[in-house]
């Protein structure tokens, strides 16, 4: 299999480090496709046995599967620019933003195409990945997208292309909500004295506990909850202060503006 990643940012970066990682492909077999001239050096430092190429340069694709990492904000003018002409028989994958199957098959004039929401921790081979695809894809070229998604981590097929943007919102933006919490709690703790690094160490081990508790326990959200908030103790007096400030709301709510946003970067 050949694969050309048209935007080797970070995302295009991580997916390929993935695929060469899990031997899906050889490094002589990927092409790498950039705006930016700049980046060249670094990029063939990390992969010196791949093709490097500025969009200009490209007057043909020899590849199996195309997928296009470019911000969403920029994919009209890169689709409008293109030097090549997309074969019969080429896959394309989308991991940008918001942006549909149909209008993607508009811009690239080509059918085969399919859309999917990967987050960062595909950097570490622990994402999740939500993918969908347009009609006419046969199951053996999904499974074979399914193969490449699953070596980032893991990946969901999802029937109704709608629900991408509530995944964009929930798993694609979500990395971003926890470092948020993260950073405010590590700043509590300094506050009360604690030196910034072990608050930071407090802070992330503590965070990795709950995370296996809520994997390994029977218990509900709720019930976990519960379990750490006695009556009248510490835990109490910080929930009870977090409910008064409709704090579950303020999350939700900016979860669905992140959900509202994908669907605008559609046009």
């Amino acid at each position: 299999m050949k694969i050309a990643i048209l935007g080797a940012g970070n995302m295009g970066l991580s997916f390929s480090k993935s695929f060469l990682k899990y031997e899906l492909i050889k490094p002589q077999n990927l092409h790498l496709i950039t705006r930016n001239q700049s980046k060249f050096s670094k990029i063939s430092e990390e992969f010196p046995k791949s093709k490097i190429s500025t969009f200009d340069e490209v007057k043909e694709l020899d590849a199996n599967l195309i997928i296009i990492a470019v911000k969403p904000q920029d994919f009209q003018h890169v689709a409008e620019n293109f030097q090549f002409q997309l074969k019969e028989n080429q896959m394309v994958l989308s991991i940008m933003a918001g942006i549909k199957i149909e209008k993607i098959q508009k811009l690239l004039n080509h059918p085969l195409v399919v859309r999917a929401m990967p987050n960062s921790p595909t950097l570490l081979g622990m994402g999740i990945t939500g993918y969908t695809a347009a009609a006419g894809i046969s199951f053996s070229q999904l499974i074979n997208i399914e193969r490449l998604l699953n070596s980032t981590g893991r990946s969901v097929y999802l029937e109704n292309e709608e629900l991408l943007d509530g995944v964009t919102a929930l798993s694609g933006s979500g990395p971003a909500y926890f470092y948020y919490i993260v950073d405010a709690m590590i700043k509590a703790g300094v506050e009360m004295g604690i030196d910034e690094n072990l608050s930071k160490l407090f802070v992330q081990q503590t965070m990795l506990g709950a995370y296996h508790l809520i994997n390994n326990s029977d218990k509900n959200l709720e019930e976990l909850i519960q379990d750490v908030a006695s009556k009248g103790g510490t835990t109490e007096a910080a929930l009870k202060t977090f409910n008064e400030s409709n704090l579950k709301e303020i999350l939700k709510t900016g979860i669905l503006n992140a959900e509202k946003r994908a669907k605008e970067l559609n046009g």
